[in-house]
C-alpha cells in the first residue's frame, strides 16, 4: 500500500524501509512500520518469504488461510530479487541507495556472500539505518548459526528451563520470540532514525532473539549475576504465592488471583470466598502464613473455587475489590471487548478486495490520530517493474 495521504504519522510515511527478511521477526518489525504508514519494500528470494507457505512447510494443507503471514506482511510492496546474481544485487543497491531503513534477518554469512554485510552496507550508504535481526548476534563463534525462536530465544536465554514444569523444558507457541525481537528492532529502528536526523549520518542497530530474549529474563539472570542461584517455576499446586496463582471454576474455566501483595488483599479474598473465618487460623491470616503453608491453603481455595461458576467469581471478586483475571482461550480473546475498543483488531482486505479478514493489530496506538486503512498482503513480486522514485530526506 503506497496512498499515505492523511496518515497523522508524517515521520513513518516519510520513511522508505527496505526489508530483506523471511519468516517472523525482521518482517514483523517492518510489519508494523507499514501499519504506521512507512512504505515498506519487501525484497524476497524467487521462491518467495518461506512464511507464505508455513502451513505446508509443517506438513498441513499449503492453500489454506494464512492469517500469521499477513499479521506480519500486509501493507507492504512485494519485489523478487535473485541475489545471487549480479544483476539483481546490483538492483538491491539501487533501492537501498533511496531507502531510509534496511531491515534484514538473513544470516550474518548469507549476507555476506550477497554484499550487504553490515558495516560495509552503510560505509556505501551513509545516510541508511541498518537494522540487523540475528539469532546470535553478529560478533562470536556461533554468530551464523541458525535458529528459529524456540532455539535462541526460548531455549538458549534461559527462559525454557525457568520457565519449565515439573522439569520439563517449555515449548512456546509459535512466533511469540519473535515478535518480542521484533518490538526489540522497531526500538532500535526508531533510535537509528533519531540519531540520523541529529548527526546526518546513518548507523547500524543490531538485536537478536538472544540477547532479547536474556533481557526478557533479566530479572532471573541478576538474581544468578548477585546471589548465585534462582528459583525455576514451580507447580501451581506447590506454589509458595497462593494468592498469585490459577484456580479451576465449577464450569471448567480457569482464572489467576494477582494478588502480589498478600498482606494486603488477602482480607479481601476470603471475604469474596465468604470464608472470612479462615482469617482466625495463623495459616490464612499473613503473607508469611500463606507463604509457609501454601499447599494446604491452595487445597482449600481449590475446593472453593470448584464450588462456583467463572460468571459466579467475576462478580464476586470484583464486588470485594480483589485483583484477577480470566484465563481466555483464543476464541475469548477476539470477542473481548476490552480488546476492542482499545483497536486490539484490525481489519485487512485481501489484494482483490473481495474478502475482509480480521487480523491482530500492533500493540501501540497513537492517541487521536487513527492510523491510515491496513493495506492487503502482496502477492508474491507483485509490484515487479516498479520504479521505487527518490524519498525525501
Amino acid at each position: 500500500m503506497t496512498d499515505n495521504e492523511g496518515s497523522p504519522l508524517p515521520g513513518i510515511t516519510d520513511l522508505r524501509v527496505v526489508e530483506l527478511g523471511v519468516w517472523v521477526a525482521a518482517p514483523a518489525a517492518a510489519g508494523l512500520l507499514a501499519d504506521w504508514g512507512a512504505d515498506v519494500i519487501k525484497v524476497e528470494a524467487p521462491g518467495g518469504d518461506p512464511m507464505r507457505n508455513v502451513f505446508g512447510a509443517i506438513g498441513v494443507e499449503r492453500e489454506m488461510p494464512n492469517p500469521a503471514y499477513m499479521l506480519d506482511n500486509r501493507g507492504k510492496r512485494s519485489v523478487v530479487l535473485d541475489l545471487r546474481t549480479d544483476a539483481d544485487r546490483a538492483r538491491m543497491h539501487e533501492l537501498l541507495a533511496e531507502a531510509d531503513v534496511f531491515v534484514t534477518n538473513l544470516k550474518p554469512d548469507v549476507l555476506d556472500r550477497f554484499g550487504l554485510e553490515a558495516d560495509a552496507t552503510v560505509a556505501r550508504h551513509p545516510h541508511l539505518v541498518y537494522c540487523s535481526v540475528s539469532g546470535y548476534g553478529l560478533e562470536g563463534p556461533d554468530r551464523d548459526r541458525p535458529s528459529y525462536d524456540l532455539g535462541a530465544f526460548w531455549a538458549r536465554s534461559g527462559l525454557s528451563h525457568q520457565l519449565a514444569s515439573r522439569g520439563e523444558p517449555l515449548n512456546a507457541r509459535g512466533a511469540m520470540g519473535d515478535h518480542i525481537t521484533a518490538l526489540s528492532a522497531l526500538a532500535g529502528i526508531l533510535g537509528g532514525v533519531i540519531q540520523r536526523e541529529a548527526t546526518g549520518q546513518g548507523c547500524v542497530v543490531e538485536t537478536s532473539l538472544l540477547r532479547t530474549g536474556a533481557y526478557v529474563l533479566g530479572w532471573d539472570l541478576g538474581l544468578q549475576s548477585t546471589l548465585g542461584k534462582v528459583a525455576t517455576s514451580e507447580p501451581r499446586d506447590v506454589t509458595q504465592t497462593p494468592l498469585m496463582n490459577c484456580y479451576s471454576t465449577a464450569d471448567g474455566h480457569w482464572l489467576f488471583l494477582t494478588c502480589l501483595e498478600a498482606d494486603r488483599h488477602l482480607q479481601n479474598v476470603f471475604r469474596a470466598l465468604g470464608r472470612e473465618d479462615l482469617l482466625a487460623d495463623e495459616r490464612f491470616a499473613t503473607g508469611r502464613g500463606l507463604r509457609k503453608n501454601s499447599q494446604h491453603v491452595i487445597g482449600v481455595l481449590d475446593a472453593e473455587f470448584a464450588a462456583r461458576t467463572l460468571d459466579e467469581w467475576a462478580e464476586r471478586l470484583d464486588a470485594a475489590g480483589v485483583w484477577w483475571a480470566p484465563v481466555s482461550s483464543p476464541a475469548d480473546v477476539l470477542a473481548d471487548e476490552q480488546v476492542r475498543v482499545n483497536g486490539g483488531l484490525v481489519e485487512v482486505p485481501n489484494a482483490d478486495g473481495s474478502r475482509v479478514d480480521t487480523s491482530v493489530n500492533g500493540p501501540i496506538t497513537f492517541r487521536g490520530r487513527a492510523i491510515r486503512r491496513t493495506g492487503p498482503v502482496p502477492r508474491l513480486d507483485e509490484h515487479a517493474g516498479t520504479r521505487f522514485g527518490p524519498r525525501a530526506r
